[in-house]
């Protein structure tokens, strides 16, 4: 059986849980079963089918799956999840294509944008699922693109995609350090091992705002912070995004 289900990355970071342990442990509100494909759908600003997953195991209690808590941005959110059973989705592909946007998903047999769990008619399933075999939709820098850092220079690299890639993370993460550039949070410093290498990643250009090909620079267009610094970067103030420095400030005081 195939599925779509939808995810919010203003609720969860997914995407952060997927590359910290290659599955994450879902809300179960559907009868799913071992070895079912499931399709995440990324919602607003995103809104394309982005992973491919398949349910290794169902009917989870809070008590089996995994501590997630740091990749909730609300606290609430994340004890009131802990009431529902769980399944665990690992991660077969991710991709970033206009494939696998909502209008040519409609196109192909998706009614709607996926809200809770939908099964996927055997069309739909056909289509997404030849997106996926297509190569190369995942390589978002080329190699050669992406130079070695040396202190003070500046490198950019030219992206086709909305979605932040690890190789920038990895060049934004070697230049800052690991620590919140706003708050100063250090996941491993609290929580020993578990917070290892943990830090979100903020892209100071809002991505809903990047076109097509955008020339990113991992120093000045990226900075690390943790999940409440950056859940309130994405807060507004008289219409417009709070930035580094205004949240700094309103740190301090």
């Amino acid at each position: 059986m195939d599925w779509i289900i939808s995810a919010n990355g203003k609720i969860y970071d997914h995407s952060a849980a997927f590359e910290r342990w290659g599955f994450i442990d879902w809300r179960q509100t559907a009868n799913y079963e071992v070895g079912d494909t499931i399709y995440i759908y990324c919602t607003v600003p995103i809104q394309k089918v982005m992973y491919k997953t398949v349910v290794e195991k169902t009917n989870m209690t809070s008590d089996e799956i995994v501590n997630d808590e740091i990749f909730w941005f609300k606290r609430e959110e994340y004890i009131k999840s802990l009431s529902y059973p769980y399944s665990r989705l690992k991660l077969i592909k991710k991709i970033d294509t206009k494939l696998l946007s909502l209008d040519n998903l409609k196109e192909n047999g998706l009614k709607a944008a996926p809200q809770g769990p939908t099964r996927s008619n055997s069309n739909l399933s056909d289509y997404i699922e030849s997106c996926f075999r297509i190569k190369n939709h995942d390589i978002i820098y080329p190699e050669n693109d992406v130079g070695r850092l040396k202190e003070g220079s500046v490198m950019s690299v030219t992206i086709n995609s909305y979605e932040r890639n690890s190789k920038a993370r990895k060049k934004c993460i070697e230049h800052y350090g690991i620590s919140c550039q706003v708050c100063g949070m250090n996941f491993e410093e609290v929580y020993g091992q578990l917070g290892e290498g943990y830090i979100h990643v903020h892209h100071i250009v809002p991505l809903y705002k990047i076109g097509e090909e955008y020339e990113v620079d991992p120093i000045n267009d990226l900075i690390p912070v943790c999940p409440n610094c950056h859940a309130m970067l994405h807060t507004k103030i008289n219409g417009k995004p709070v930035t580094i420095s205004e949240l700094k400030e309103k740190f301090k005081q």
